[in-house]
């Protein structure tokens, strides 16, 4: 039996940490599932690794791709698959870490089949598109699938911004009659192995700190430097990314330093609720406090082999 032991929570809640220490336990790999984390362009602000943290365990899917790629998360699902059967082949435990849902589920559940569309709400909703813009596309996903609309947001910014995959949402809402998000992770894809879900977790109040605190270390290790050196390339969608698009319209001089840090510290806060709101939807899932003894989890996992 191969178990993918799964380790999901907001960010700044400790998963890195763990998982390193799980995959030494059980003597495995680390496959990441953080869509932030793909971009070798991209280190302090979307909380990579540390170089020691990387050689403590074998890591996959860590700054293996650039932000001038267009990557989806069926590219990821993909390749995460293929690269995760291929460490079964050699061992029993995978360890998979990550806190972006959407991928997390690619992983664990693949995608679902989408409603048939007429060809006229197509035409319909790209004439709107090309007459009214992108700003019409989001107007129209945040009416008909709230829910998605505000995962995007936090979770997704870049794709709010992707015409083609905004037009696909807003015609399924339409053609349909029912929110996008409805047809998400319904159906139950073939897995050649049986997920082990933990998910971190905190106090409100805690979390918040731990927030606050790690986009003080950042700055200090120079995000603000490695921002300025991606500005050039801001319209791309990977930069459309919490703690980059702040620091952008700083340097735009639509808003203060001061301002700008408050907003990413604001704009992560309410990231990390949008990830518990979609992880805690997953009744499988064993949640721990982010203090609980590692043995303790340990225990868990063994009692799931």
């Amino acid at each position: 039996m191969k178990h993918l032991i799964t380790i999901i929570g907001p960010t700044a809640i400790g998963k890195t940490a763990l998982s390193i220490l799980v995959a030494n336990h059980f003597k495995c790999e680390i496959v990441s599932c953080d869509s932030r984390q793909f971009f070798k362009e991209m280190t302090i602000g979307t909380a990579v690794p540390s170089t020691s943290e990387l050689a403590a365990a074998p890591h996959h899917f860590i700054q293996n791709k650039s932000i001038f790629e267009n990557y989806t998360v069926g590219d990821f699902e993909k390749e995460a698959i293929a690269k995760i059967d291929a460490l079964f082949l050699t061992n029993d435990y995978v360890v998979l870490v990550g806190g972006s849902g959407l991928y997390v589920n690619a992983v664990l559940k693949g995608f679902d089949e989408f409603p048939e569309i007429d060809g006229t709400i197509r035409e319909t909703v790209t004439a709107q598109y090309e007459k009214l813009g992108i700003h019409y596309l989001q107007e129209q996903l945040k009416t008909l699938d709230n829910n998605y609309y505000e995962f995007l947001t936090v979770d997704n910014p870049q794709t709010l911004q992707n015409p083609q995959r905004m037009m696909r949402f807003v015609e399924v809402c339409l053609g349909s009659g029912k929110p996008y998000s409805s047809f998400l992770n319904q159906k139950k894809n073939s897995r050649n192995f049986t997920p082990i879900v933990i998910g971190l977790e905190a106090d409100r109040k805690v979390m918040y700190n731990r927030i606050n605190e790690r986009v003080n270390i950042m700055l200090n290790e120079g995000l603000l430097n490695e921002a300025k050196i991606l500005y050039p390339n801001k319209a791309l969608n990977a930069l459309q990314t919490v703690g980059y698009r702040e620091l952008f319209s700083y340097f735009d001089k639509e808003i203060t330093l001061e301002f700008a840090i408050e907003e990413i510290k604001k704009n992560t806060r309410r990231f990390a609720k949008r990830q518990l709101t979609w992880f805690k939807r997953d009744e499988e899932t064993e949640w721990f406090d982010f203090e609980t003894p590692y043995q303790t989890i340990f225990d868990y996992i063994k009692t799931k082999i």
